[in-house]
């Protein structure tokens, strides 16, 4: 598995989002990112997760922080995800985990006895040169969105 170092510059890549659209993580140089990793669209934690991201979303910007969500499914299954919850911030397709893999995040994972590859719940914020600042891995849905925008609220301060 990665283990990224605190301090250290992240893995840099690019994925398709809406629109046909490609976005590179160094487009946001100059602001914090909050680049989130979840295992897939319209599942109950994964639209729970996305819907308090949104929720916080206007003190994300007000803070200029870019919140940017990754998973594995297409950029149409991400797209009908954005419009049925109204979520304001870009979704990537890591279609073939290449981006998960450089976090650290495509994992082995087990459901009712059954082991398979998937990502685990993991949030990341990125400083405005593009180093890691915080993590979380095997995130917990409930409260994590405040305690992402109280992280950044403290580096203001």
């Amino acid at each position: 598995m990665v283990v990224l170092q605190l301090g250290e510059q992240v893995p840099d890549f690019e994925l398709p989002a809406a629109g046909g659209k490609k976005v590179k993580l160094s487009d946001y140089r100059g602001q914090y990112v909050v680049l989130y990793f979840y295992p897939k669209d319209m599942t109950a934690s994964c639209t729970t997760q996305a819907c308090n991201f949104r929720d916080y979303h206007p003190e994300f910007v007000r803070m200029n922080v870019a919140v940017i969500g990754v998973s594995t499914d297409p950029v149409n299954r991400h797209e009908k995800f954005a419009d049925k919850y109204g979520l304001p911030f870009v979704l990537l397709s890591d279609a073939d985990h290449q981006a998960a893999e450089r976090y650290g995040v495509w994992q082995q994972k087990k459901l009712y006895g059954r082991e398979y590859m998937g990502i685990v719940r993991s949030t990341f914020v990125i400083g405005k040169d593009g180093e890691l600042l915080k993590e979380w891995r095997q995130v917990r849905v409930k409260g994590h969105a405040e305690e992402v925008l109280a992280y950044i609220r403290s580096l203001e301060s």
